[in-house]
């Protein structure tokens, strides 16, 4: 039936794309078949489309991938498709021609328009989002910005990012704050251990609890919403990372019930090289003090956050063609895509052997990230095995409990790339 389906679907692609070669010749072929492909893909519902190859090939065709490499750690950063690269290109030769009057008198002006749309696929109010650099910039900002005092408490875990915990660290250090350090056992798909490993670590004097929705070691999906609530009803504020959920798992900042939330635009947005956000709740935004000083530290308004000084406009505006691309895919096609990707390389190497993995297959707990580690085997030896013998590009993880490669197909990856990858994984396991 799929088969049949399929070959409908190329049919019925293939009439569009003639259809839209007379009414917009003037566009390139892959864009005319974009359009094609998305047209026949009304009504189909986004499980459905997760495994339609033909579909996703005119999807891949938006981006310039390299055919030198196969390309499996979208994990770190994810490349932007070519209109989002074009309009970066383009706003940066803008700004050239005048750059004191074309980057602060024109493209600055289109940031309120930017923030608009970034609230929308948030699901919150322009008033609580600022736009940045990445998420370690809009996490420091908060984690800099709590006003702490000694003796005060922090829980957070030994699987958030590095430089979240560093900057803990630093004000252990610098102001004589306390962490608490949860440790997990990942994966799991167990939501009263992962609730309880931070719930028991509270204390009477805990103020702050940092989440990290998706655990960038290993995918790992944190139950968010129901610690955020608890601390929230203990009168605890919570900062949460999203820097791999946001544009990858289908959910609004607001309904997570965190106080802070940040993102990295480079990574599932597609948003060119070095653009991010900061959501701050709006009760919340008076009490943080900014990362870089503003005229008033105080003052009520999230554009405090943004004193950045000189910086790339012509990144910042290209976000807008990022949503747009967004926009056009949809988050719960994408969404559903990346888990199916991630689910049909995993179970075929489960399979195999000395083969371990350590990363959930289920929905709830993990989507595009994948982690497989070979017993005996060194991580370091497999990233490096199948870069020398296959040209794919993956990233060896050696953390806590989490020990093998990071696979992190995107919405451009083939079947047929993963299935080179699963004869990469057997023919190391073998040696």
């Amino acid at each position: 039936m799929r088969s049949v389906r399929r070959r409908l679907f190329i049919r019925q692609a293939a009439a569009f794309s003639l259809f839209s070669f007379f009414t917009a010749s003037s566009k390139p072929a892959w864009s005319r078949n974009l359009e094609a492909a998305l047209k026949n893909a009304e009504g189909v519902s986004a499980s459905d489309l997760a495994s339609e190859e033909d579909f996703w090939h005119y999807i891949k065709q938006s981006f310039t991938a390299s055919s030198g490499i196969i390309n499996l750690n979208n994990g770190g950063v994810c490349p932007a498709p070519k209109i989002v690269q074009d309009a970066m290109k383009r706003y940066y030769d803008y700004s050239n021609e005048a750059p004191s009057y074309f980057m602060w008198r024109v493209l600055d002006q289109g940031r309120e328009t930017l923030r608009q749309n970034l609230a929308r696929i948030a699901g919150c109010s322009p008033e609580e989002i600022a736009i940045n650099r990445n998420s370690s910039e809009g996490l420091e900002t908060i984690i800099f910005g709590l006003p702490l005092q000694r003796g005060d408490e922090v829980v957070a875990s030994y699987y958030d990012y590095p430089n979240m915990i560093h900057a803990y660290k630093q004000r252990e250090i610098r102001d004589g704050i306390k962490v608490n350090w949860v440790s997990l056992q990942l994966p799991s798909e167990d939501e009263d251990y992962l609730y309880n490993q931070y719930i028991k670590a509270i204390t009477p004097r805990t103020k702050v609890i940092h989440l990290t929705h998706m655990i960038n070691w290993n995918g790992q999906i944190l139950p968010v919403k129901r610690i955020a609530r608890e601390a929230r009803r203990r009168g605890i504020e919570v900062v949460v990372d999203g820097a791999h959920s946001f544009a990858q798992l289908n959910f609004n900042i607001p309904d997570l019930e965190a106080d802070y939330f940040a993102a990295s635009l480079h990574k599932w947005l597609y948003a060119p090289i070095g653009s991010g956000l900061l959501y701050v709740r709006k009760d919340k935004i008076k009490n943080i003090y900014p990362l870089f000083a503003a005229d008033n530290p105080m003052k009520d308004d999230i554009r405090k956050f943004e004193y950045l000084g000189t910086r790339p406009f012509f990144i910042e505006q290209a976000i807008g063609k990022a949503i747009e691309f967004h926009d056009m895919i949809g988050i719960e096609r994408k969404q559903k895509r990346l888990h199916y990707l991630k689910n049909y390389w995993m179970n075929k190497v489960k399979e195999i052997p000395g083969v371990r993995l350590q990363t959930s297959l289920s929905p709830q707990w993990g989507c595009a990230l994948g982690v497989v580690g070979v017993n005996d085997k060194s991580p370091a030896d497999l990233d490096n095995f199948l870069m020398d013998k296959y040209k794919i590009h993956v990233v060896h993880i050696e953390w806590q409990f989490t020990k093998g490669i990071r696979v992190t197909p995107n919405v451009y990856t083939s079947l047929n790339e993963l299935d080179r990858l699963v004869e990469g994984i057997a023919s190391f396991a073998k040696k």
